[in-house]
């Protein structure tokens, strides 16, 4: 069941990259990407490693955090129900066939794209201090989120919420969507949403970029919401999750930019390479 989720993903996402790339990048962009790939690759090298690193230490940490959050974890379900009630049933209230399907629709196959795509349209972008900075701000998101979801402890409302409050849509709706979450997530893994600060991220960086991508920005911002609405409207997040993830994708950007600077590590490399006392050539 999971290679079939993750197929029809592939599928959808292999349709939706090429459509987006011809309506928001367009070809003379990437008429230079062909020529200077390799030189913005290398530029960008680090910033990947750094990235991967940190994926594969949170693939790692899916199998062995569970246990060392329960040990030195601070429980606090039951303060976040208290602290904010039944408020997340207000999404439930507008809960209709074509609403559900919507927000699994994006909770799943949005979010993904929304991931995605910035990553290709700014690698586009002769500059790759953009592209640096959106990998940077990834990166930052995935290790900050590692580290609370191992400090706090805490079920998502349609784990702690009576049964007759609280349906499980996604997984009622569509069971096979479960294969796929519970391969990359634990249902103690709720603050922060990492769904919100990373769509919250992505819209952030549309914004940033918005007259290079005119067309990408509004698109952006859309799924962004919709897909923090979905977490909510889905009983995955309680709303405090939502905005401790708006809070971690601001610190994420303004900490990308300080990080990213204004230079390559290649270029900070033949600087520091032109002021060592190298010996001169003797005639």
């Amino acid at each position: 069941m999971l290679a079939e989720v993750l197929t029809q993903l592939a599928l959808v996402i292999s349709i939706l990259v090429p459509m987006s790339v011809i309506v928001f990048i367009g070809r003379e962009r990437l008429a230079r990407t062909r020529s200077e790939w390799r030189s913005r690759l290398r530029t960008a090298g680090p910033v990947i490693a750094v990235l991967i690193g940190v994926l594969l230490v949170n693939r790692v940490a899916r199998q062995t955090a569970p246990e060392l959050s329960r040990q030195i974890g601070f429980r606090l379900s039951g303060a976040f129900y208290e602290l904010e009630g039944e408020f997340i049933l207000i999404f439930q209230s507008i809960q209709t066939p074509e609403t559900t399907a919507y927000f699994s629709t994006i909770y799943v196959y949005g979010y993904t794209f929304l991931l995605i795509f910035p990553v290709i349209a700014y690698f586009t972008l002769s500059d790759t201090r953009i592209f640096r900075r959106l990998l940077t701000a990834y990166t930052l998101n995935y290790a900050i989120g590692l580290v609370l979801y191992i400090l706090v402890v805490a079920y998502g409302p349609r784990n702690l919420m009576p049964g007759e409050l609280m349906e499980r849509m996604l997984y009622n709706t569509n069971p096979q969507y479960q294969y796929l979450t519970s391969e990359v997530n634990t249902n103690t893994n709720v603050f922060p949403s990492l769904h919100t600060s990373l769509s919250a991220t992505v819209a952030t960086f549309a914004w940033k970029t918005r007259s290079e991508f005119p067309k990408w920005f509004p698109i952006a911002v859309v799924l962004a919401a919709s897909v923090a609405i979905s977490t909510m409207y889905l009983g995955i997040h309680w709303a405090l999750d939502v905005v401790a993830g708006t809070m971690l994708a601001a610190a994420c950007v303004s900490l990308s930019d300080r990080l990213v600077g204004r230079w390559s590590v290649a270029e900070l490399s033949a600087q520091f390479a032109d002021r060592l006392p190298w010996p001169q050539n003797q005639d």
